[in-house]
């Protein structure tokens, strides 16, 4: 037991633990193998050129008129630069970084919340095998750092009982306006917190006390008024209002929580959608068992579930709120220990540099193992030789190499990527039909027009298109097939 106590024993299993996460990421390659990935960066690099925000779809044919909101554009600055400072390596590291920054972010959380190591340490590795790798490292991991931070300072101040920790929040909300649009997950936990605290005060007030919820103690006016400037610091980014349009329109989005794979409900195939679950009973349990219920936590771990189970996406939101309510638990009932010295993290943090340095070559962690990745995925081949090949566009092109495209033949305009709030439910199922070849294929205009058309070649109009008397096969590969209009 003294052993577990040492703090270089501490050190170790730390930089174990997000070493292990970093060779994963080195591993599994995500940073490039994400669809969405191109369209960010090409978002990025027109921000950088420009100096301003996109008002519309830049970079696409059929949408470039329409309204956008590039509420992302934080996460897009720096991918560009990464980019352009380190090539593909730094798309790779940036993304490595980001996946080490959610595991650590997790740990941290747990840490502060609960001042016990082990607990925290243990719980940590559960929560990030149950949902940092079924994502790829997209500003969704921005905002997983940020709610772990939001919920570690309302969860201090409840046990505290006292505003400090809270303070910090108006600065949080301004980042993290400004980098992913799910701030709004994090508003929603706030304005729980407060309101929670609102409802009870105004019950206690009018004499209906419960004796089986927990009452909170924190002063309300100050409250208020810190929810008040976290909505205010996230309209101060350039987008000002617009993030939340941008939500507005995700709420009536159907046809993409139809198709999208990442958007599905859980269906309990992988390990993760299990953990994920025992994740969640175990904290209903312990917030259930408690003589006085916590109503802040219990309405909380509703919700998380909710959305969590219809998306799959989301499984952090749920994850990460599970976790907090374990390590808070467990706050209540233990001493708390002394907290990691920022010689200890700092060690760690040097030790898992090292420990990736080293494991690069072995996991093919290279400029030229990150462009077989790519090569593996995506239409390298077919696009060098319409590069040598006398063609005229449009480009018509299926829609989970839009980003792609856009990166790597930028002079011609996509027909579609990734952004499914620029192109609705009508386009998305527009296209949808086409690529499964379904008979509307035949009178799709967008397809009609097109000049040459670069398609995934598992796909029924990638096969179709081969006795369609419009279009003339000029490439194949087990990747792509390219089509011209005869």
């Amino acid at each position: 037991m003294n052993l577990l106590r040492n703090r270089f024993v501490k050190t170790g299993a730390l930089t174990l633990f997000l070493g292990v996460i970093g060779i994963l990421a080195f591993h599994l390659k995500f940073c490039v193998r994400d669809f969405d990935i191109w369209w960010h960066l090409k978002v990025g690099d027109w921000i950088v050129n420009h100096s301003a925000l996109p008002k519309t779809g830049i970079l696409s044919r059929t949408a470039a008129d329409r309204p956008w909101v590039a509420y992302s554009w934080g996460y897009e600055v720096l991918l560009s630069h990464a980019y352009a400072w380190f090539g593909l390596i730094g798309i790779g590291v940036f993304g490595t970084a980001l996946t080490i920054g959610v595991a650590f972010s997790v740990y941290w959380m747990l840490r502060r919340i609960s001042g016990r190591f082990w607990w925290s340490y243990v719980l940590a590795v559960i929560a990030s095998a149950a949902f940092v790798f079924t994502g790829m490292p997209r500003p969704g991991f921005f905002s997983e750092m940020l709610y772990c931070a939001t919920l570690a300072l309302l969860l201090e101040s409840q046990r505290t009982k006292k505003l400090q920790p809270l303070y910090w929040l108006p600065a949080i909300f301004f980042l993290w306006a400004n980098l992913h649009i799910q701030f709004i997950y994090g508003l929603f936990a706030v304005g729980l917190f407060v309101g929670v605290h609102l409802t009870i005060s105004l019950l206690s007030r009018i004499g209906m006390k419960l004796s089986v919820i927990f009452e909170p103690e924190l002063p309300l006016a100050p409250l208020l008024a810190v929810f008040g400037l976290c909505v205010l610091a996230t309209l101060l980014g350039p987008n000002l209002y617009h993030p939340y349009v941008a939500v507005f329109t995700y709420t009536k989005a159907k046809f993409s929580y139809r198709v999208i794979n990442e958007l599905q409900p859980l269906n309990f195939r992988w390990p993760p959608h299990y953990i994920e679950l025992f994740l969640a009973a175990a904290a209903f349990y312990v917030v259930g068992w408690q003589r006085r219920i916590d109503a802040f936590k219990l309405i909380l771990l509703a919700v998380a579930s909710a959305v969590a189970f219809r998306t799959m996406r989301d499984a952090w939101f749920l994850c990460i709120s599970s976790a907090a309510c374990l390590a808070d638990f467990r706050a209540m009932e233990t001493a708390r220990e002394e907290k990691d010295s920022w010689q200890q993290l700092s060690l760690a943090a040097a030790c898992v540099i090292v420990l990736l340095l080293v494991a690069a070559p072995a996991t093919d962690f290279t400029t030229r193992g990150l462009d077989r990745a790519i090569s593996d995925n995506y239409p390298v081949n077919a696009i060098n030789f319409l590069r040598h090949t006398a063609f005229s566009g449009p480009l018509y092109n299926n829609l989970n190499w839009g980003g792609f495209l856009m990166w790597y033949m930028p002079d011609y305009p996509v027909a579609i990527d990734g952004r499914n709030d620029l192109y609705g439910d009508e386009l998305d199922e527009i296209f949808y039909n086409t690529e499964s070849a379904f008979a509307s294929y035949k009178t799709d205009h967008y397809l009609d027009e097109s000049g040459v058309v670069v398609l995934d070649s598992e796909l029924p109009l990638a096969k179709i298109l081969s006795i369609d008397p419009r279009f003339k096969l000029i490439f194949h590969d087990a990747v792509a097939t390219v089509y011209v209009r005869q």
